[in-house]
């Protein structure tokens, strides 16, 4: 599996519309033009002042023929995007003035675009921290119906098509959600489950990890709160095979689910991963990453209603490009 490839050919034929906020970044405005070229996306849009775009751009020796500049300062749908805002946020001491301060903001004009159908997808984070972006997809896209956690996933492509599909896994959460409850390990299992879907092309086998093995870890809390998790999804019947709680080993080796988790329905068949914390899951991609010598694409943003993705701010041209045609291509 080339994921990559299959990402840039999906987001090709699905023609949609890209928003980049962070229009004034000098990789991102080099990304516009590689994903404009290359017709990754239907339109693209990067938001920021004509003027300030337009300097970074002649500095780059970027040209910005076939690329779209919105300034929400004065946008013609400034008034439209703020009073949809205050409408989102009113409960929350919203007022009508305040939400046309606030809709200024970038991020949040790129994620009204997403919110109101002018955009299909934003991504942004190479100038933002994680959390800002975050805020601004919350606040303005929303989660998944049925689901209250924005999380991530990686996709691990390993050199033994026997794992996975072809080789490929989904790793998730490895990024975001630093200590999950077991409520937000439930829908974090449910998001990285769609990634598997939409990434993998692949139906989702989930395995929900822990050290502990069906009971071995005794009632140590760690251990209780994956188990609490199976339970949750166990009660929702959502429409995928899954299994926890699991040691990796019992998880991915069937001769090892035979000991420890026999009669398991995802024996010989996992190919999606839920960490029980950070910790686990950022140390569980790395390793098999570097010891694996497996790729690992992403942090891609999970459990939102609309396709948004955040970049690592040391990100490369080549990241941003591959992350935006990997957000193209959820695009419904």
């Amino acid at each position: 599996m080339d994921f990559v490839k299959e990402m840039r050919q999906k987001a090709k034929t699905l023609q949609k519309k890209l928003v980049l906020p962070e229009g004034t970044e000098p990789r991102t405005v080099k990304a516009a033009r590689i994903i404009a070229d290359e017709g990754l996306a239907a339109s693209v849009t990067l938001v920021g002042t004509e003027a300030d775009v337009k300097a970074v751009a002649a500095k780059e020796g970027v040209k910005l023929e076939g690329i779209t500049i919105v300034n929400p300062a004065t946008a013609p749908l400034a008034g439209a995007y703020a009073h949809e805002y205050y409408e989102l946020r009113k409960k929350k001491g919203m007022t009508e003035e305040q939400a046309k301060i606030d809709m200024v903001d970038p991020l949040r004009w790129g994620a009204m675009m997403v919110r109101k159908g002018d955009a299909d997808a934003m991504v942004a984070g190479a100038d933002n921290a994680t959390a800002a972006v975050l805020r601004a997809g919350l606040a303005i896209i929303g989660a998944v119906p049925g689901l209250k956690t924005a999380s991530s996933c990686f996709v691990v492509q390993t050199t033994d098509p026997a794992w996975g599909v072809d080789g490929a896994l989904i790793f998730s959460d490895c990024a975001v959600v630093p200590d999950p409850t077991d409520e937000q390990l439930a829908d974090i299992a449910e998001s990285a489950a769609q990634s598997c879907r939409e990434f993998l092309n692949a139906e989702p086998v989930v395995a929900l990890l822990s050290f502990s093995s069906k009971g071995s870890g005794g009632d140590l809390a760690d251990a209780l709160k994956v188990k609490s998790a199976y339970e949750r999804l166990k009660a929702k019947q959502p429409n995928f095979v899954f299994d926890g709680e699991l040691q990796a080993d019992a998880a991915l080796v069937p001769s090892v689910t035979d000991k420890k988790a026999p009669g398991s329905p995802i024996r010989g068949k996992v190919n999606t991963l839920v960490f029980p914390d950070l910790g686990a899951g950022n140390i569980g991609y790395k390793l098999v990453q570097r010891l694996g010598k497996a790729e690992a694409f992403g942090p891609f943003l999970q459990g939102f209603a609309k396709p948004i993705s955040d970049l690592s701010r040391g990100a490369s041209v080549e990241d941003i490009v591959v992350t935006c045609a990997v957000t193209l291509s959820r695009a419904k």
